[in-house]
């Protein structure tokens, strides 16, 4: 009974916050599992509603009555705006609208501060709610037994309304055939809009409601976001019921849990997140792994030595024509040319970068050397993303442990550069192997998911192992590196900048190498291939986690590199928002260019301190439009600029092996065609 009387507040609590987050995930469960948006701006239309709602509470019922209203009707008009902005990248996947929506939160971040103020907002509920009632000898608040109420009327009337109406028939349909719900004579695009505008009335009604329980301020829609993608991943998107017992669970989590043991609570909800995408992907087949009717075909590598033997020995064997004329086969004739035009492109860049000290003053050449730090980050989610087919949004968690092993290694008197380096991009890539096993087996959003998880215990672990990480205070004060054994520490940005750029230059040289070696070829043919890879007995699992680890291994060195150039670290430098930048950085430049992911970086850094310093609190909004503007405006990225696709002949990254330069072929008069 003492055991029952000392967790009983925090258990009731869990259900009450629970509930707030099921009206919230079953909206996010209905744009993702409905209409096929990853919306990842939920958490801000959460705060419209929340917002609007605490500036019209007065009260009174009239003014809850309002506010309610006012906050579902604005939030339902952004959720419709948001089907209308996500239309043009139905065909693009999940990836585009992930960074397309996580633009259009920090726009309306940035937005509802200017508007509201970042200060959190008093909310006032009406007398009768704003008491306390008796339950089992213990005061509680009547509003929060109320919101409970509410919300499992709500949860009950949605359930109802899914699978009892032809709207929620309309709806199924949409989700699993919406091409026979057309030929019914509904529209699709009609539903989706729909569908995506009570996805945003239901984020804004649980704002109003939630307003008293979690009061709107900085950091209130991220926090909300994040427990809501947690929710939806345990509850599935098939049934509105188990969405609302999995948020009742994560709700006691996070009450209940963190009176119990608030060693652990911090772990388990994306420990179990995790968990469970893992599981799912093991009972699924890998993608590309399918035997279906499609017959396996040869060995994809072999079949592009073969044509690439070919295509030479075509060229070696069309002489001179009669005439003296030479043979068309230009490009036989042109290996060296074509090699320094791949190459002009990368000497322009080093020269550029080794002369910016000359030209920037030390504020902006410590901005260069940290967006150096943030490139190798980025080209590591490329090799990822583009080359292995796993797109991520956790690479932060090995960039973390090369900043923190660094960071402990310079306080422990290891300062020399080098031995800093391969200890961090070694404890980078035992991390890597360790979680790799869990990623390497998901496809798609799947690793979007997990990979999230996978950053967040790992921000998690930071913010609670204060003796190695200083937890929310972060590290200061270590001592500063040394170039070389023997040398001096380094304090001057002009050399910080410049062992960064060796740095840099010599990480990116070595991928550049991996990738462009057979090892290479074998992990994109992973990616364009798989089917036809395993049906030739690779171990296309070996090749990815390899391909995972060494990622990994990079992202350490950039970790650790930023640690020597800031000469700080704090938890915010390895967040998820760090991830998306990197992630955004890799669709700048496309995804297979490594260049194009080192500029991809260098423009975010220019945006978010550079520019953003011109006009000071507005730097969110200032990379939410970046954010939205690449989503648009390149879709293949910068190296689609140069007249190819991020892994086209003018990336950085060879064709996939499935798909080969088309091989010379003789013409009727004898000679090749080029």
């Amino acid at each position: 009974m003492e055991l029952l009387d000392a967790h009983l507040i925090p258990a009731v609590d869990g259900v009450a916050f629970g509930l707030l987050l099921f009206v919230v995930a079953a909206g996010l469960s209905l744009a993702f599992g409905t209409a096929g948006v990853l919306n990842l701006s939920h958490g801000t239309l959460y705060a419209i509603g929340a917002y609007t709602g605490a500036e019209l509470s007065d009260g009174t019922w009239g003014g809850l009555a309002l506010g309610l209203a006012a906050g579902t009707a604005a939030a339902c008009v952004a959720g419709a705006g948001l089907s209308a902005a996500t239309a043009p990248l139905a065909r693009r996947g999940h990836l585009a609208q992930a960074l397309l929506t996580f633009g259009l939160a920090l726009i309306g971040g940035d937005l509802l501060i200017q508007f509201f103020g970042a200060d959190e907002l008093p909310v006032r509920v009406p007398e009768a709610l704003d008491s306390s009632v008796t339950l089992l000898g213990h005061r509680y608040p009547a509003y929060r037994l109320c919101f409970i109420v509410m919300a499992v009327l709500l949860a009950a009337f949605g359930t109802w309304v899914l699978t009892r109406t032809r709207m929620g028939a309309a709806v199924r349909a949409a989700a699993d055939d919406p091409q026979m719900l057309a030929a019914t004579g509904h529209s699709p695009r009609a539903v989706h809009t729909g569908v995506l505008a009570a996805a945003g009335a239901l984020a804004g009604a649980a704002g109003v409601l939630g307003a008293p329980i979690i009061g709107p301020g900085p950091g209130t829609s991220e926090n909300v976001l994040m427990l809501s993608l947690v929710v939806v991943v345990l509850g599935g998107l098939r049934s509105l019921w188990a969405t609302f017992f999995a948020a009742v669970a994560v709700g006691e989590v996070q009450t209940l849990g963190v009176s119990v043991a608030p060693e652990l609570a911090p772990y388990l909800l994306f420990a179990a997140m995790a968990a469970v995408l893992v599981l799912r992907s093991r009972f699924a087949e890998p993608a590309g792994a399918g035997h279906g009717s499609e017959a396996p075909g040869p060995d994809p590598v072999a079949r592009l030595r073969g044509l690439l033997a070919g295509r030479a020995a075509g060229r070696a064997a069309s002489g001179p024509l009669p005439g003296g004329k030479r043979s068309p086969v230009w490009p036989a004739r042109l290996p060296g040319r074509a090699a320094w035009w791949q190459a002009a492109p990368l000497l322009v860049l080093l020269v550029v970068l080794i002369s910016l000290p000359a030209l920037l003053d030390a504020y902006s050449i410590s901005l260069a050397g940290s967006a150096l730090a943030l490139g190798l980050l980025a080209v590591s989610v490329t090799v990822l993303t583009g080359y292995a087919g796993l797109p991520t949004l956790g690479q932060t968690a090995p960039f973390a442990v090369g900043a923190y092993a660094t960071a402990n290694l310079a306080d422990a008197g290891w300062t020399v550069g080098p031995v800093q380096l391969v200890l961090s991009a070694l404890a980078a890539a035992a991390f890597a192997a360790v979680v790799g096993p869990a990623v390497i087996r998901a496809r798609g959003t799947t690793v979007l998911m997990i990979t999230l998880a996978i950053g967040e215990l790992t921000g998690a672990v930071v913010n609670q192992l204060k003796s190695v990480t200083g937890g929310a205070d972060g590290l200061v004060g270590f001592p500063a590196t040394r170039a070389l054994w023997g040398g001096e520490g380094m304090l001057e940005e002009s050399e910080l900048y410049n062992y960064a750029l060796v740095v840099a230059v010599v990480a990116v040289a070595l991928t550049l190498l991996v990738l462009r070696s057979p090892a290479g070829k074998l992990l994109t043919g992973t990616r364009g291939a798989e089917a036809r890879m395993r049906a030739s007995g690779h171990p296309v699992g070996r090749y990815l986690l390899v391909a995972h680890i060494c990622a990994g291994a990079l992202a350490g060195v950039g970790g650790s590199l930023m640690v020597t150039v800031q000469q700080y670290l704090s938890p915010a430098d390895v967040g998820f928002e760090i991830a998306a930048f990197a992630l955004l950085a890799v669709v700048i430049g496309g995804t297979t260019s490594v260049i194009g992911a080192l500029l991809g970086a260098g423009l975010i850094v220019a945006t978010r301190d550079w520019v953003a310093g011109s006009w000071p609190g507005h730097g969110p909004l200032l990379l939410g439009v970046l954010f939205v503007a690449t989503v648009y405006v390149l879709p293949r990225g910068l190296a689609g600029l140069r007249g190819g696709s991020g892994g086209g002949p003018s990336s950085d990254a060879p064709r996939p092996p499935d798909q080969p330069p088309p091989a010379p072929t003789p013409s009727p008069a004898g000679k090749v065609s080029p």
